[in-house]
């Protein structure tokens, strides 16, 4: 198997599982009747500490790898950037957004992904980038005001909240690829983890965790589908994720947005969740800006090395 194939794979590996926790996420917080099991903060601190907790016995052997505090702020801004804050941000989104819409709008982090590297980390952006990132950001703008309009709850915070999630998705991918290229995606992972353990043990006392699940009856059903989110949509994705940005870019990692929204909205609509033809067209609109930004060059620089050939 050679490494492109390997690289699309897991990508699509990755698809599906990221693909799916928007709706773990909602039922990790809601039971089957729409009544609250968890809330918000409950779901996202409890993801962490059990991702956390199963990544534990990988983290500590690798503890030595962090040879200086350079090299820690990079971890932490791992685990809290790419981890910690986005799952606070992500279950809070879904208390008033669809789970299909929280994974349209996903599909910002390439547009970031770039914008980051650009910014801070100096990787030379070009003409085809900068038409790309402004197609993405019309699709954005649409997508917002069209989930607006969709949303009976949901408030502008709420799709600010994912837009803010997939930035810092963007500044956690740039992270690894510039910061953490020497490491592997194992102890990266674990070591973000272990980081953020005990602030996200810390944060489910502080919000009642572990009182619900004493209290709630449903608490049990719920957490069962937290435990999934955690265990696999978060430890062994973002095992996974950091290998794939390792084995090849952040840029093609950061292209498996294009495959979750359409995950995310078919799970979506399985359960009864409602997406309009505007959000659908507003995500082609997002996705060709990806599309124009990430890849357009690669082809056409492939096609004039076949014509100089």
């Amino acid at each position: 198997m050679t490494k492109e194939i390997r690289s699309w794979i897991l990508l699509l590996l990755l698809a599906c599982i990221w693909g799916s926790s928007f709706i773990l996420m909602k039922k990790g917080m809601f039971t089957s009747s729409g009544s609250q099991i968890f809330t918000s903060a409950q779901v996202g601190s409890l993801r962490m500490l059990l991702a956390s907790l199963v990544l534990l016995p990988f983290a500590i052997p690798h503890i030595r790898k962090i040879t200086s505090f350079k090299r820690f702020l990079s971890l932490a801004t791992v685990g809290f950037c790419g981890n910690f804050i986005p799952a606070f941000l992500f279950t809070y989104a879904e208390t008033g957004l669809s789970s299909g819409l929280a994974g349209m709008l996903n599909s910002t982090t390439p547009i970031f992904t770039i914008l980051i590297g650009f910014i801070i980390f100096n990787v030379r952006i070009s003409t085809l980038q900068i038409i790309g990132i402004s197609i993405g950001t019309v699709g954005v703008v649409l997508l917002m005001l069209a989930g607006k309009q969709l949303s009976l709850t949901g408030t502008w915070y709420h799709i600010l909240a994912i837009v803010l999630a997939t930035l810092m998705y963007a500044i956690s991918l740039n992270t690894i690829k510039h910061m953490l290229y020497d490491m592997r995606s194992v102890e990266i992972t674990s070591l973000a983890f272990f980081i953020v353990f005990i602030p996200a043990l810390i944060s489910s006392f502080y919000f009642g965790a572990f009182d619900t699940l004493n209290k709630n009856e449903h608490a049990w059903d719920g957490l069962s589908f937290i435990l999934i989110l955690s265990v696999v949509g978060t430890a062994l994705a973002v095992f996974v994720f950091n290998y794939v940005i390792s084995y090849s870019s952040a840029l093609f990692a950061s292209t498996v947005t294009y495959f979750i929204p359409i995950v995310a909205v078919l799970i979506g609509v399985s359960f009864g969740e409602m997406i309009g033809w505007t959000e659908i067209g507003a995500m082609a609109i997002v996705l060709g800006g990806v599309f124009t930004a990430n890849y357009l060059p690669y082809f056409l620089q492939k096609m004039r090395a076949k014509e100089n050939n």
